[in-house]
């Protein structure tokens, strides 16, 4: 009996450790890593929106389901040579704060909108969205088509491939949200910052053994999203860090997941788009269904194009390819006001 209360006690004081060493470093991350844009009230929380360049269509920048504004550092930076381009994050995720709307696509391209215009950046838009987020841009052209000029979805995902969902796809949902809180709670008390502290600092082993004993064979899937953020430039690898060291965007990204079964569901049943489209597909990524017929049920305009040396992430393995198709865009929408004001 006094080994066990002992060992409780011992438990009892780690995870109070924790908590501080969780509450320090949270306000450490705040002094250092201070949001590079502007955050903007909407719906009673404010959202973080980062713009660069200046001029007209404005490039709207939409994440997929778990990133935030940083994974489009390299595409907005030379987008912006050539207009305004706006990156932002959903709320609960990056430098957002948690809000209290379904994180369906609907309620996404609405909060969307507000934000846009509360920090006055007007319509016409060229709305650019990866994976997830291809689906609030397919949203928000839905809903505001006279305010979108085009799209340029990233290897979108096809609500055609969870339509009607299987058992095994309802296993992952669960599994994502179940995850999800779990990080949540190992970031409240300390664990995820001390483990995203030693790999930054070059130690993968106990990371990596902590990983497999909280979440068993998802260490997988985090070391995949490591590669991927080793591809983004290396400043801001301390960002990206900072924030999944917060509690907050693992309840983001639950939220997420609770909706993706509903979120699937009102993007197959939404029209076709009589926009231009152009639709990237990483080569190297797996596409279970055909994706020209998916590009065929965006719109009749689409124009997909095949990106020989990407995966899911295009706009990292090939981020001029993202460019290059948003300065098409940019440029037509230009063609087209010019010749309606003749």
């Amino acid at each position: 009996m006094l080994y066990l209360i002992i060992a409780i006690s011992c438990l009892a004081l780690l995870v109070l450790c924790g908590i501080a060493y969780q509450a320090f470093g949270a306000r450490s991350d705040k002094r250092h890593f201070p949001a590079p844009g502007r955050l903007v009230e909407v719906e009673g929380h404010r959202l973080h929106l980062y713009e660069l360049g200046s001029g007209s269509p404005a490039v709207i920048l939409e994440s997929g389901i778990s990133a935030s504004s940083l994974n489009w550092r390299a595409v907005q930076t030379e987008s912006a040579k050539v207009t305004r381009v706006c990156s932002y994050d959903r709320a609960g995720l990056g430098w957002s704060e948690m809000g209290d709307q379904p994180c369906t696509p609907s309620s996404l391209a609405t909060e969307l909108r507000a934000l846009l215009r509360r920090a006055d950046v007007p319509p016409p838009y060229i709305l650019v969205g990866h994976s997830f987020g291809g689906l609030v841009m397919r949203a928000f052209a839905a809903s505001y088509p006279n305010e979108t000029a085009g799209l340029v979805l990233v290897d979108p995902l096809d609500p055609a491939e969870w339509t009607p969902l299987t058992s095994e796809q309802r296993r992952i949902i669960n599994r994502g949200v179940s995850l999800s809180r779990r990080g949540a709670l190992a970031a409240r008390i300390g664990v995820v910052r001390l483990c995203l502290n030693l790999l930054l600092a070059g130690n993968r082993l106990l990371p990596q053994m902590t990983a497999k004993a909280w979440s068993g064979r998802a260490y997988e899937v985090t070391d995949r999203i490591a590669g991927q953020v080793r591809k983004m430039p290396p400043e801001t690898w301390p960002l990206v860090a900072a924030h999944w060291k917060q509690p907050k965007c693992f309840e983001g990204m639950a939220r997420h997941f609770e909706c993706l079964a509903e979120s699937v569901k009102e993007i197959a049943q939404a029209p076709a788009l009589e926009v231009p489209v152009i639709m990237l597909c990483g080569k190297l990524n797996d596409h279970p269904a055909d994706p020209r017929e998916h590009a065929k049920r965006i719109s009749a305009q689409t124009r997909l194009i095949l990106a020989e040396q990407s995966g899911h992430w295009i706009q990292l393995d090939e981020p001029q390819l993202v460019v290059s198709s948003i300065r098409e865009l940019v440029e037509k929408a230009r063609d087209l006001s010019a010749a309606l004001s003749r």
